[in-house]
This record gives structure tokens, sequence and C-alpha cells, in this order.
């Protein structure tokens, strides 16, 4: 029997078909609609415009929450973060003794509620201070398990999230057909309604999913995780920054610019010591003159069991004003959730127990940007 579609997977074409397949009115896809994406309600026992047998049949056949939510942690800052356990259907994961988890993070900051969602579970990059790759990649994540957690974030705020970036666990553009079809239920009026501008997609650069992405119809914005100002340093933290130089990352930014018209975001983690000092800055505003950008610096958050520090405030002030002096925009990103380790860089698997380890038939980047 096969694995039946998830409610987010579906657009309003689709589920009109499924509901024609299943001998409902085309109609009641509207409705199904309105109730999960306009009213918040995942329960079809609670669809009081559709008849009982209506409600019964969707409630056996169209799994609407797919995730089980293991742990919510709310840390001082107003920070949530939430553990989902997903089904093992749709994924490649069939030796975890545990159901595939990943985390993802609501960070309210006034009246902005942002969803920091996950695009895999675990990831295939293992930059030398992220908690996420330390076991490297056990699958990708389907669109509409990334589009579920942005809602049940949206269900913590009281309503929808207003902002969405791809800044949790995996690298997004490895997922490229997923987080595509994520990004336009996101953003389209029936789904959650998300403007483009507010929906960010963060990569360690993949040049070619780079230049496709600038094709896509919904013009996100772009955040580069450079975190090095050289290529030789940038190869000892990000195992694959040999895939690309950071000239041929730069040149696809820059035809993403020229595309979009978006200006991109270069975020830079200081790790204390290595790629925090005066010279680090120099090298990184020669970098950004030759780009329409901004940049983000991220003091690096504690991971257990790697060896990096966090900066001193003096040691990043120092830094952020070497580039200002070259007139860049650059701003210091506020660590968010740090006590209940949701802070940039500390995502992980928290609900696992095993070695590290790769599954069988990881792909490479250039396969994987392709799926």
């Amino acid at each position: 029997m096969s694995t039946p579609i998830a409610f987010f997977d579906h657009d309003p074409e689709s589920l009109r078909h499924w509901c024609s397949n299943h001998g409902l009115p085309g109609f009641t896809a509207d409705q199904i609609i309105n109730w999960v994406y306009g009213k918040g309600v995942s329960d079809p026992s609670e669809m009081s415009n559709l008849s009982k047998d209506h409600r019964m049949l969707i409630a056996e056949l169209l799994p609407i929450l797919e995730g089980h939510e293991s742990r919510r942690q709310v840390a001082t800052d107003g920070t949530q973060k939430l553990l989902l356990e997903w089904p093992r259907s749709g994924t490649k994961m069939s030796v975890l003794e545990r159901p595939p988890s990943t985390e993802t993070v609501l960070i309210p900051a006034d009246a902005r509620r942002t969803a920091c969602v996950s695009s895999q579970v675990g990831c295939p990059v293992g930059c030398r201070f992220c908690a996420s790759g330390m076991e490297g990649l056990d699958g990708n994540l389907t669109a509409g398990r990334i589009v579920e957690q942005a809602w049940r974030l949206g269900q913590l705020s009281g309503g929808r999230v207003t902002n969405v970036v791809f800044m949790g666990m995996g690298e997004p553009l490895a997922n490229y057909a997923a987080i595509t079809q994520a990004i336009t239920t996101m953003n389209a009026s029936w789904g959650l309604g998300i403007g483009a501008r507010r929906i960010t997609v963060s990569t360690v650069g993949l040049p070619p999913a780079i230049r496709r992405l600038a094709a896509f119809p919904v013009p996100v914005t772009l955040a580069l995780s450079l975190h090095a100002p050289n290529d030789e340093l940038r190869r000892q933290l990000i195992p694959w920054a040999e895939y690309a130089t950071i000239s041929e990352i730069l040149s696809a930014c820059s035809d993403f610019f020229e595309a979009t018209g978006r200006e991109i975001t270069l975020e830079y983690l200081l790790l204390r010591g290595v790629n925090d000092r005066s010279h680090h800055a120099r090298q990184l505003a020669d970098i950004a003159t030759t780009l329409r950008c901004n940049i983000n610096l991220i003091r690096y958050n504690a991971v257990e069991g790697l060896p990096f520090e966090r900066p001193t405030d003096e040691d990043v002030h120092a830094f952020q004003g070497v580039l200002r002096s070259r007139r860049i925009n650059t701003h210091i990103r506020a660590s968010r959730g740090r006590d209940i380790a949701a802070a940039c860089g500390q995502l992980r698997q928290e609900s696992r127990a095993g070695v590290s380890r790769r599954a069988e038939g990881d792909e490479s980047p250039a396969e994987a940007m392709l799926d």
C-alpha cells in the first residue's frame, strides 16, 4: 500500500484531485485549506462545515500533522524550540533505532515572529563548528514537513509566523525541490501568506543551485554562510568548501543579485582566535566590496564536544569597526535561545542515540541539488 500524501504536501489543485478521487466534492479542498491555513485547525473532527462521513474519511486517509512533538522548550528570551519526530516513510532512514527527528525554532521580536526551519535530518556539510552535521545526513525532509514546521510555530504564537529563515538543520539547496515547493506554499495567499522578502534561504554556497534559485518565481532573500575570508581557512572549517572557491560562489551570488535585485547577506560566524582577527576583517571587507551585500556577524554559540570558543565583545565590535570603516553595512546578530541550545549552530537530533555515521547512498552536492 502506498504512503498517503500528507496535507502540507498538497496545493489546491492536487487537493481537489485527491477529493475527487475519494468521492468528495471539489470545493471540499478549499474548505480543508481554509480550516488548516486560515483557522489553524488540524483535527478533521473540528471541521464543522464538512459532513461527518467526510471528516472521518479525511482523518483516515489525509494525514495533516505528520510530525510528533516530542519536546518543547522555552528560553528566557521567549525563543521556543520544538523537537519533532517524523515517520520513517519517505526517507532513507530505515536503520535508525529511533524515528528521524529535527529541531525547529520560533524567534519572537516585537511584531515579528520568525520561524527557523530545518530542511534535512542532520546535515551533509559537516561544518566543524556546528552541531547539526555531527552525525552526518540521514535524509531529506519533504516539502510538507518543512511547511508543517512553520505552521506549528505559528500556532505557538497564536496565529502565523511573519518570517521564515531556512537556517535550521541541513543545507537547503541540497534539498532544492522540496524547499522550493515549501517556499511556494509559504508564499501563497492560500497557504501561509508570507511575502518573498520575508523568506530567507541560507546556503554554504552551491553555485549551480544558487543560479537555479535566481530563476525561481518567488524571489526570496539569499544568505551565504561564508564564515572565512579566504579559501584555505574556509576549507578547514567547511568540508564542502572544496567543491567551490569563494570567487566561484560570489560570481553565482552576483548573478542572483542581477536576476532578483535582492542584496545578498553574508553570514560570518566569529570563532575566537580562528577567524576574528583584524586581518580577517580586512580580507572580508575586500570580499564585500565586490558584491552588493550586507554582513551579519554571528558570535559562536558553544557546542559540547567542539573545540571552539565564543569571541569577546571587544573583539566582535573591533571586527565590526574594521568593516564599517570601509562603509560596509554590518550588523551583529543577537544570539537567541542559547539557554535551550536553540541558537545558530546548536540544532541537532537530540532524541537520537547512536554513533556518528553517514547514511548509505549519500549524494554529492551536485547530485543532491538536482533532486
